[in-house]
């Protein structure tokens, strides 16, 4: 140890082995040596695991004996463990932002093969820390207190499952949907994998509960217009439309719905199979149990010729006259839950999907199974006869260079059950192609083995294209498994489409503040320790819009999300971050370049004695740094990331390493 106790400063640095995963890599007694000799250094250790309690007891320790004024950890990345030691610092009396990480592990270790050069970039990345770390200054954490309440976005069965957990809590919950009901895609299901129970006698009661609570106000045909303000204190602007049906009146007797003339339009929730009245329920267990009205369709509208609805409802709750409502909300945290969109296979032109009769996609397929479905639960062809062959297409879109490169981890689940529900309702000898059987869901192996007692001849190969012959449908694919390309005649092909992210997922990412993945889903803070955070203090992401997912995966989600809100609101406060702009009066011109670019709405003009000038709100800054980078007068530094302090990281790392 060297003696610098008279220094300016008393710097402790400590180099973690990381079990061998920095040691293998790395001569960690040769970087020890040499950061001791650097200036300000009062002592330097090394540890096999710095961030185990043992490890952060020797910083503690050394905090308190030797007055350490700046603290140096050689390991991870700070997005591991930067946390963990700033709460060591802080419990031994340290300001926690008088530390620095220096990452060996990630940007050297992993990364550099020759052992030598990896020893000697350590030592330039300890040295950068060390000349960083002395410029820090004591930075204190502000406390802002939590709106106790929660806004859900999605009301699938992931959204409800989030709502339901934080109103059994005592939490306010405001449940946003865009549809006319709740329920999402699973509403849709007839059977779920693998014990093929009924979707509707999970989904029903859990829809019910989220409609009945007195925690939850339910928004359905409805959209978040827009999100301000901060973690703890967001506020949002739900823009809710008009349904043409007032809500407090209707009791859902369905007598406008029978009486409507104005039929035979194809039905959404059946895919375009079935067809329904421009007054209509969006299915029979819809919740709310409320009509709509088709703007689009009804006479009313297009021509004020009929209004046969409103004359025959008993309780006059048909108003054509409704307008969209706006409600302006509060709450503490939001939660993301919005789901996916199926991939549309008229794309892949090659499968004959919306040219060729008796193509359909999964989810057509299940609501012919569907005993409310278009079919009442027959599986039959345009025709009305029943199919005497069929083949199970997996894969139509997903992990498709040309498409979508992601596995989307149900698809071949769904598959199954498509092909055992075939089996079992129609007797037809069921074909199914795959690439690879994933049947990685709790019992899947053993769902994949049912379906092959029940006779499913499964094909090793992708179909990989439908031709259309005189009286069958043709599947071309390649057999690996025997080495020859086949085509098989079938009377009915059905197509196991992929998972995608919603169309719109991007424009909701910027409105809330979170990115996507290259795939363009939601993306979480860590894939591993924060998976259903985001990069945006409380704002949580939970089920397929995160990734595809089955159902127990999404409902598992839901809680946690709601179980990260509720640690929040239950806190009461939340820390805001002190590595905040801050803007030097004297040398701010009022510009407002920094306006025009700071992505939180951050920064707004003030007025000081002298003349117009900017101001950084605290609160809703997020530490970008974008207008420390705009500013031409370079009156604006970012807290904990100045000039100086950077400037001083870069001589370090080109110094030349003193071994």
């Amino acid at each position: 140890m060297v003696d610098r106790m008279d220094g300016p400063n008393r710097i402790g640095v400590y180099v973690c082995q990381c079990g061998t995963n920095i040691s293998d890599a790395v001569d960690v007694e040769e970087v020890v040596q040499f950061a001791r000799s650097l200036d300000d250094v009062e002592i330097c250790r090394d540890s096999k695991f710095l961030c185990a309690e043992s490890g952060q007891d020797l910083i503690q320790n050394d905090i308190r004996s030797l007055g350490l004024e700046r603290v140096v950890v050689a390991a991870c990345s700070p997005l591991m463990h930067e946390t963990t030691f700033r709460e060591a610092c802080q419990a031994a009396g340290l300001n926690p932002f008088n530390l620095q990480i220096a990452n060996i592990r990630e940007q050297v270790a992993w990364v550099t093969p020759d052992r030598q050069q990896a020893t000697e970039k350590s030592k330039r990345v300890v040295d950068a820390a060390v000349r960083r770390v002395a410029l820090h200054e004591s930075l204190h954490i502000k406390k802002m207190p939590v709106a106790q309440a929660v806004l859900v976005v999605g009301a699938g069965i992931t959204g409800i499952e989030a709502a339901l957990s934080l109103a059994e809590a005592g939490k306010k919950v405001y449940l946003v949907e865009r549809a006319p009901s709740i329920g999402g895609h699973m509403a849709m299901l007839d059977r779920t994998f693998p014990t093929l129970d009924c979707s509707a006698c999970i989904l029903v009661p859990k829809m019910a509960s989220a409609a009945e609570h007195p925690n939850i106000t339910l928004f359905t045909c409805s959209e978040v217009e827009e999100v301000g303000g901060y973690v703890g204190s967001f506020r949002v602007r739900v823009r809710k439309d008009a349904r043409f049906v007032d809500e407090d009146l209707c009791n859902g007797c369905g007598l406008c719905v029978e009486r409507c003339p104005w039929g035979d339009i194809p039905s959404e929730y059946d895919q375009g199979m079935g067809v329904r009245t421009a007054v209509y329920f969006p299915f029979n267990q819809s919740v709310p149990h409320l009509p709509l009205i088709d703007q689009d369709n009804c006479a009313h509208f297009q021509s004020d010729t009929c209004s046969i609805c409103a004359n025959v409802c008993p309780t006059a709750a048909i108003d054509f006259d409704q307008q969209e409502e706006h409600h302006d909300l509060e709450v503490g945290a939001i939660i993301l839950a919005t789901g996916y969109e199926t991939f549309d296979p008229t794309r892949a032109v090659q499968y004959g999907y919306g040219r060729w009769d008796n193509i359909v996609t999964s989810l057509q397929f299940e609501r012919l199974c569907h005993p409310s479905g278009p079919t009442a639960g027959r599986i039959i062809m345009k025709d009305g006869t029943e199919p005497k062959s069929i083949a199970v297409l997996h894969c139509i879109g997903s992990r498709d260079i040309n498409f979508n490169r992601h596995c989307s981890r149900i698809c071949c689940m769904t598959s199954l059950k498509m092909a055992l529900l075939a089996r079992q309702r129609t007797g037809a000898r069921v074909f199914s192609f795959y690439i690879d059987m994933r049947a990685n869901s709790k019992h899947g192996e053993e769902f994949y083995e049912q379906a092959q007692r029940a006779g499913v001849v499964f094909i090793h190969g992708k179909g990989t294209e439908v031709i259309h012959g005189r009286d069958k449908l043709l599947v071309k694919a390649e057999d690996t498994l025997l080495g020859q390309r086949v085509l098989v005649p079938v009377d009915m092909v059905i197509l196991g489409v992929g998972l995608e992210p919603r169309s719109n997922a991007p424009e909701i990412a910027r409105q809330f503040g979170i990115g996507c993945t290259q795939q363009g889903f939601f993306m979480e803070r860590h894939v591993k320790f924060a998976p259903v955070q985001t990069a945006n203090k409380g704002i949580f992401i939970a089920g397929a819009c995160q990734g595809p997912k089955d159902i127990p995966d999404s409902v598992a989600q839901g809680a946690a999300a709601a179980a990260g809100a509720l640690g929040l609101l239950d806190r009461g406060v939340v820390d805001t971050l002190p590595t905040v702009a801050a803007v030097n009066p004297d040398l701010c011109s009022g510009c407002s370049l920094c306006i025009r670019d700071c992505p939180y709405q951050a920064i707004e003009p003030a007025v000081n004695e002298k003349r117009d000038v900017v101001e950084v709100n605290d609160v809703l800054c997020k530490s970008c740094g974008s207008c420390a980078a705009t500013c031409p007068a370079g009156a604006i530094s970012q807290l904990g990331f100045t000039s100086e302090q950077i400037h001083a990281e870069i001589e370090g790392l080109l110094a030349r390493a003193q071994g």
